[in-house]
């Protein structure tokens, strides 16, 4: 089942933070980590000390009382004694710098504020703790987040993008060659994100006994870890049929777990399924720059614009708040508006003369 697939990519995300703990951040951080590991995923809080590790190397390169340490050395009391502009200066800072390999790093307002919720949590679990008693984030404002338009696929475009898997049209000759050996797999991969709305996390950690043709559903593994059955159309059907008996023909791979493989026979990984959405629609929509994720946003406004129900578009795409949603979703609900005004009559429809 998959749900070894998720077992072992949590167990390397755990030895990551490990190693973080162990060689790139101050001993007192990791009673943080344990604090908060029942109630985020292993992912969280690896991401989390990606960003708090950012946060300390800064401290002990930039600012002159904290020159003289490492970052092991830092204490809670030192980050007691930061100031909201340090702060500030930080977040300036990470905007446009240059890591220790020289490569240059770009935080948007996003990028920012996703860091700053890291150093707060940090932070405002020690005041909790009482170890610290003044919080230098507390009066430091959120970098104000612009509401991103939501890129996705029009109808016809849809129809291009799955034209180029089919026939590979519009591909160079490199990447033609490998189309003939992937289409199958391809068709099956960008007609599943397409209709259902999954995550490319998902999609790789399917397994074939999770696929059920007779009632056309699957079982995917959310975030957190939840286990659930969704459903997909019979033209979806189609596509994923045609791929899975052709796996499921090759008996070399029947101690091979996952559904989607690489051309080295292994599970898909989510960078490679990136790439190959990246390939095929720079040729069906080169104006746009459309992701996994962007299949995922095109699944949401169909299904959205064909229900006008926001919740059964947060259900069916695993979103825990519905505000979520309505935030990815709220330039749709126009359309949805404009429907409602046709729906309720003022009067009955006219009579025929022969009716009286």
């Amino acid at each position: 089942m998959s749900k070894t697939y998720f077992n072992n990519r949590d167990a390397s995300n755990i030895e990551k933070l490990d190693r973080i703990l162990d060689e790139d951040l101050p001993d007192f951080c990791r009673e943080y980590f344990v604090g908060i590991s029942s109630n985020t995923t292993p992912l969280t809080r690896l991401n989390y000390a990606y960003d708090i590790r950012t946060f300390f190397n800064y401290l002990c390169a930039k600012i002159v009382r904290f020159k003289s340490k490492s970052v092991k050395e830092v204490t809670p009391a030192d980050i007691e004694s930061l100031s909201p502009f340090e702060i500030e200066a930080y977040l300036s800072y990470i905007e446009i710098y240059k890591d220790k390999d020289g490569n240059v790093v770009k935080n948007s307002a996003r990028g920012k504020s996703r860091k700053l919720a890291a150093i707060r949590s940090l932070i405002k679990y020690f005041e909790k703790k009482q170890v610290i008693r003044y919080n230098p984030t507390a009066s430091v404002d959120t970098p104000k987040l612009r509401e991103k338009e939501i890129i996705r696929l029009e109808g016809h475009e849809i129809e291009n993008m799955l034209d180029v898997v089919d026939t590979g049209a519009g591909l160079s000759e490199r990447q033609q060659k490998y189309q003939e050996n992937t289409r199958v797999r391809d068709l099956a991969m960008v007609s599943l994100l397409l209709g259902t709305g999954i995550r490319v996390s998902e999609l790789v950690g399917i397994d074939m006994d999770d696929v059920n043709f007779d009632d056309l559903s699957f079982v995917v593994t959310r975030k957190g870890g939840a286990r659930v059955i969704l459903y997909f159309s019979e033209e979806v059907a189609g596509y994923l049929y045609d791929y899975y008996t052709v796996r499921q023909a090759d008996t070399a791979l029947k101690n091979e777990s996952a559904l989607f493989l690489s051309l080295q026979k292994k599970r898909i990984t989510t960078r490679a399924v990136e790439n190959i959405v990246k390939k095929y629609s720079a040729v069906a929509t080169p104006l746009k720059h459309i992701t996994p994720h962007k299949l995922r946003s095109t699944f949401g406004t169909q299904l959205y614009r064909n229900t006008g129900d926001i919740y059964v578009v947060a259900d069916v795409l695993g979103h825990k708040d519905v505000n979520t949603t309505k935030r990815h979703y709220a330039a749709i609900t126009e359309d949805i508006r404009r429907k409602a005004s046709t729906k309720v009559n003022l009067r009955s429809a006219p009579k025929n003369d022969e009716d009286d």
